[in-house]
């Protein structure tokens, strides 16, 4: 369970981005339904990135940006570094983004020397869209205390605040839950720890770690669905805020990161292996015109 405040920054994303969150709910199983397609002649791609280029290249900052700085507010122990550090292609058509135990540079955190880097992308000035598919397909680490996440914030969040600009998690994985992912809304009077979602499970004590998957939402007015290898397992409409303000209806931008530590994964143990990556295939965007 985290809290979501505000984002102490040290470079990069000039609004105040805020740290992935959500609540740990229990997974549900793996829905029978078929998420709606994404393709067909009404359907636009807006934004494609299949991460190709040489081997430890930077991902395209024509298309990202790279957030630096550390977390205190969901108390997270690593620091975000710049440029290839921590997040780089790798020559197969992957982005890779690397957690280590390590800290090279004396980096400093909330609560002293950093004990980890890690790395955050955002599209933030670059890329925003209100509705349509939004498609990830990616391998996710495993280990205690390891979160890493797919999600959205409102492109208003410099002048309204989080959460009033709205926060869409596609999909976030705490190490401690190796075979269940969760998709989650936070927004005004439902944030945090009262984000509204669900979670979804892998049969047979799958874990995420395994093999790649496919993570996506389909985003229409008054409705967001998500959906995991093609299988819907919750749709959400203004029916389930309960009254609140619905603050889906306007655009959004795109955030991949790999955090180490935090209230709701808890701190990396004896037991965490490092270093652990967040392998992407790719992030694909469209729209219906």
């Amino acid at each position: 369970m985290t809290v979501h405040t505000s984002w102490r920054r040290r470079a990069a994303l000039s609004t105040a981005a805020l740290a992935c969150c959500a609540t740990a709910l229990a997974g549900l199983p793996a829905g029978a339904s078929a998420a709606p397609s994404p393709t067909g002649s009404a359907a636009a791609a807006t934004f494609t990135d299949d991460f190709n280029g040489p081997a430890g290249s930077a991902v395209d900052g024509g298309k990202w940006q790279v957030e630096t700085g550390d977390n205190v507010n969901n108390h997270e122990r690593q620091y975000y570094t710049s440029g290839n550090k921590n997040a780089a292609l790798d020559g197969q058509g992957n982005l890779v983004i690397t957690a280590r135990k390590e800290n090279p540079a004396n980096y400093q955190c909330w609560y002293g020397r950093c004990e980890y880097t890690s790395a955050r992308l955002n599209t933030s000035g670059k890329f925003t869209q209100t509705y349509g598919h939004v498609e990830a397909r990616m391998k996710i680490p495993r280990g205690q205390g390891i979160w890493p996440a797919f999600w959205m914030l409102g492109a208003d969040i410099g002048s309204v605040g989080w959460p009033q600009s709205g926060e869409i998690d596609v999909m976030e994985n705490v190490g401690f839950e190796p075979g269940t992912v969760h998709g989650t809304l936070h927004g005004p009077g439902y944030s945090g720890s009262g984000g509204v979602g669900a979670g979804y499970t892998l049969p047979g004590g799958e874990a995420f770690a395994d093999k790649f998957h496919t993570f996506a939402v389909d985003w229409s007015p008054n409705k967001v669905t998500w959906s995991v290898d093609g299988n819907v397992y919750q749709t959400r409409t203004p029916a389930d805020v309960s009254g609140k303000q619905w603050v889906f209806d306007k655009p959004f931008f795109l955030i991949l990161n790999l955090a180490v530590g935090g209230y709701w994964p808890g701190d990396p143990d004896g037991s965490t292996s490092f270093p652990q990556q967040l392998v992407v295939d790719y992030v694909h965007v469209t729209t219906n015109t």
